[in-house]
């Protein structure tokens, strides 16, 4: 039985996450701890009391996403299941952040550090009003990608998130992410619907974004992962540490290809996924793409002592 750790991406955040966590396992709060001092800022107090339009804004939620995620991984190590349990670990989005920290390609601060820089960036990139995103439901992925092409018009409009067989996100100019809505219903969607974002994200629009994170990530050491990262633009293993930095700055402007990534890690063997940090979301995406598979969220006490059996 082979498994792997997957790791959430921006939505699962909610006030609260992980408090319990780091209340029941130093270790898990001494994650809170060097993240409030990498950014120099009581993120924690955020996540734990603040308000969900503070934490939701891209610059706040991504930090915020990855500490709960280590912080549940950190909980786990505790009770003897470590990252060595797992045979692959893949994140969507922000989240393969949050799989490199977790594998030790990256270092906290440093990951800490580079999702404040890259929350930052993808929202300074389109100004507010000029970007949209758009989830097309019922279509496959080649009829969404034609949507997409469809509606582009001399415009930017691509297909951002391949998420599960029923789920495409759609991201670009507002004009064109809203004629690809019409154009999906018009192409038999079950339902199309503009997503409350801040930001066109994994579009070419976010090119200045690339940019500042290929800087970003100049700057810092990326190690070997410890086991294979999935990433999101290629879905397939990479293991080589000189391959990640140019990755994650293509994942910029890519698509997060998560349904691929799926199926990549059950044709290797993967027959169980544990979803590390806050939500269900990844789980029930998952379930979609490979009914075989478990799925099991690890995001309380409560689910680390479960896991533990």
């Amino acid at each position: 039985m082979s498994r792997a750790f997957v790791f959430p991406g921006q939505g699962a955040q909610t006030i609260g996450m992980g408090k319990a966590l780091a209340e029941a396992y130093p270790a898990a709060k001494a994650v809170f701890d060097e993240v409030d001092e990498a950014l120099g800022e009581k993120l924690s107090t955020l996540i734990w009391e603040g308000d969900i339009a503070a934490l939701t804004l891209t610059q706040n939620a991504q930090p915020a996403l990855m500490a709960t995620s280590i912080a549940a991984l950190r909980a786990l190590e505790t009770e003897g299941i470590g990252i060595a349990t797992a045979s692959f670990v893949a994140g969507h989005s922000l989240g393969e952040y949050s799989a490199l920290c977790a594998v030790g390609s990256l270092g906290l601060s440093d990951t800490a550090r580079l999702l404040r820089i890259r929350g930052q960036a993808m929202q300074e990139a389109v100004p507010v009003g000029v970007g949209a995103m758009a989830a097309l439901l019922g279509l496959d992925f080649e009829t969404a990608m034609a949507v997409a092409a469809e509606a582009a018009q001399g415009e930017v409009c691509q297909a951002a998130n391949d998420n599960d067989p029923a789920q495409v996100v759609v991201s670009g100019h507002k004009a064109a992410v809203e004629r690809a809505v019409e154009i999906a219903k018009a192409r038999g969607a079950k339902r199309a619907l503009m997503l409350p974002v801040s930001a066109p994200f994994h579009c070419a629009l976010m090119q200045p974004a690339a940019h500042v994170m290929a800087e970003a990530l100049a700057a810092v050491t990326i190690e070997n992962p410890a086991v294979p990262v999935v990433v999101n633009v290629r879905a397939e293993a990479v293991t080589e540490a000189s391959r990640i930095r140019d990755l994650l700055v293509a994942q910029v402007t890519g698509s997060v290809r998560w349904r691929e990534s799926v199926e990549w890690m059950v044709g290797a063997g993967v027959t169980e996924f544990w979803e590390i940090g806050a939500g269900k979301a990844l789980s029930g995406m998952i379930k979609r793409i490979a009914k075989e598979t478990t799925q099991r969220a690890v995001g309380t006490p409560e689910d680390v002592a479960a896991a533990k059996g």
